[in-house]
């Protein structure tokens, strides 16, 4: 893998392939478990791709649904940014590769006519 690491979460798809349709459905086992998570944390948990996670509650789910890190954690390289571009005229030119979003055309210039 390349360029900056990201990854993708499986939470979700790992619960529901468990049976488990609802957060209400995991928050009561993280807490028999010692995780006490409020409702909107295990909500945004399953949901949400997660930036901070401790390693005590990694552990703890994936002992609730019998996973591995590798069902719920896909490591992919990261997508280029679509918001830079770039500074200078043609990106050829700066030696940089062009981003996805260098599609806007040049604009045209206007010279006086001589009459």
């Amino acid at each position: 893998m390349t360029g900056k690491p990201d990854y993708r979460w499986h939470l979700r798809k790992v619960m529901a392939t468990r049976g488990m349709f609802s957060t209400t459905d995991l928050r009561p086992q993280l807490a028999e478990r010692g995780i006490d998570l409020s409702p909107s944390q295990t909500y945004r948990l399953v949901v949400e791709r997660p930036e901070r996670l401790s390693l005590k509650t990694l552990m703890v789910l994936l002992d609730i649904l019998g996973c591995t890190m590798e069902d719920l954690i896909e490591p992919v390289a990261a997508q280029p940014s679509r918001g830079k571009r770039v500074s200078s005229g043609d990106s050829a030119e700066s030696g940089q590769a062009p981003c996805v979003g260098d599609f806007r055309p040049k604009r045209a210039r206007v010279v006086p006519s001589e009459e």
